[in-house]
């Protein structure tokens, strides 16, 4: 049995080898392409690293059981500036990016594009660099470009707050009706590394690529090893509210990097209706038809199992940190839930509505805290994952006698301050982000 008051350590205390092991790995995979990609190291271990990485805590607490299934948490949302899982890979990938100004001298401009959790965690990243003394901003900046729909959910920090910080680090809001923003980004990307580094010395690392968060996650496996071992015998799934499930396979790929397990990982995935693809491209269907209800409003289905039987909305987006559609890791995942066991399901914001007062009861003993109010909640990948998991117990779909259920994000109005208009710097198209990422690579520092 664990308790709900874990050891206090970060990753690299727990499990330095473990992730340095794992950078090591992803590095000899082949990349292609000339795009630049700092090594897959980290600095030498320091006080200024320890310092930097100190958020980064991976916890474990119990939720009781449902079924028969004992019900665990993995926090991941330990950092009070992010309460995002986003803030481990966000640590390693500004690591690397502090290994290459400290071996070739060269400056780094990350550019990345995010539903919100990934900029913040990344700019979170970025200044606790700063303030760790590993870096500064003449060697290391930032560029995020997020839609319209994330306006709510973007933290303000120093990086917005402080003039010179915001204009060296400026936060892209994508007006609606373009082509979203992972192409805008990849197409800028593209086409200005060249100039930022003849015209400032900047190399620009665009960071989106599936391998420069699986070392991080691999993490997840590390502590589970450590914190929660799988008695022989025993089944376990694990659960996650997902939009392409990197987390997931960077679990998975931690757990190639052990001895093995008495029985392979079970997955879980959870999706909300916007983005049900990878639950789609699982079971090989399609989305069921509804049936409007004009007495309640509301819309039924009783067809398929995996989708929810009660929606406000067919097409409902509960949860825009979910946003992208026909992901690439579709076909792994698959491979993954078929040879070893697992399923998926997709859940309606009345569902996570219906289930919230018990939620809130199961994760009392935590160190989540859930707004009593559902309106207050900005952040809904945790509520998800755990209706998801309610939910695919009681109609069979998920039987095991373990879930882990990954706390990939939880936040209400209460736990931050949004980044105010006026700090925002709006863009519609592709020169515009250009003329974004050149502005902050020549802006001076004070």
């Amino acid at each position: 049995m664990i308790t709900n008051v874990p050891h206090r350590g970060c990753v690299l205390t727990k499990y330095e080898d473990g992730l340095r092991q794992a950078l090591d790995r992803v590095g000899r995979i082949p990349r292609p392409g000339p795009e630049f990609t700092p090594p897959f190291e980290l600095p030498a271990p320091s006080a200024a690293l320890d310092e930097f990485f100190a958020v980064a805590d991976p916890r474990f607490a119990e939720l009781g059981t449902v079924g028969r299934s004992r019900l665990v948490l993995l926090d991941l949302m330990g950092n009070p500036a992010t309460r995002t899982v986003k803030t481990l890979a966000s640590l390693v990938i500004v690591a690397r990016a502090v290994l290459h100004t400290e071996r070739t001298g060269e400056p780094v401009m990350i550019v990345t594009p995010s539903s919100a959790n990934k900029a913040t965690a990344l700019r979170d990243a970025v200044l606790r660099a700063y303030r760790s003394g590993l870096s500064d901003p003449d060697r290391l900046r930032i560029v995020t470009v997020v839609p319209e729909a994330a306006r709510p959910k973007l933290w303000s920090s120093p990086m917005s707050e402080d003039p010179a910080l915001a204009e060296r680090n400026p936060m892209c809001v994508l007006a609606p009706g373009g082509p979203g923003v992972k192409p805008l980004a990849r197409q800028v990307a593209d086409t200005v590394a060249a100039e930022l580094a003849a015209r400032t010395g900047f190399r620009l690392w665009h960071t989106l690529d599936l391998v420069n968060y699986q070392g991080a996650d691999a993490v997840r496996a590390f502590a589970e090893r450590a914190e929660l071992p799988q008695a022989p015998g025993v089944t376990r799934a694990h659960a996650h509210a997902v939009s392409s499930a990197f987390g997931l396979l960077g679990h998975h790929f931690g757990t190639t990097l052990l001895p093995e397990q008495p029985s392979g990982p079970q997955y879980f995935l959870v999706q909300h209706m916007a983005t049900p693809d990878m639950v789609l491209s699982l079971y090989d269907t399609t989305a069921p038809e509804y049936r409007f209800d004009p007495a309640t409003g509301l819309h039924h289905q009783h067809a398929d199992p995996h989708y929810p039987t009660t929606t406000f909305d067919p097409a409902e987006n509960l949860e825009p940190t979910f946003y992208t559609r026909s992901p690439a890791t579709s076909p792994a995942m698959n491979r993954l839930i078929r040879t070893h066991g697992g399923g998926g399901v997709v859940v309606s914001r009345y569902e996570c509505l219906a289930r919230y007062g018990e939620i809130r009861a199961l994760l009392a003993g935590t160190d989540v805290d859930l707004p009593a109010d559902p309106g207050e909640l900005r952040e809904w990948s945790l509520v998800m994952a755990l209706t998801g998991v309610l939910t695919g117990i009681e109609r069979g779909l998920l039987d095991t006698d373990e879930v882990v259920v990954h706390g990939s994000g939880s936040y209400g109005v209460g736990d931050f301050t949004p980044v105010p208009d006026g700090r925002l710097r709006r863009i519609a198209d592709a020169e515009q982000l250009r003329r974004a990422v050149l502005a902050a690579a020549t802006a001076r520092t004070p």
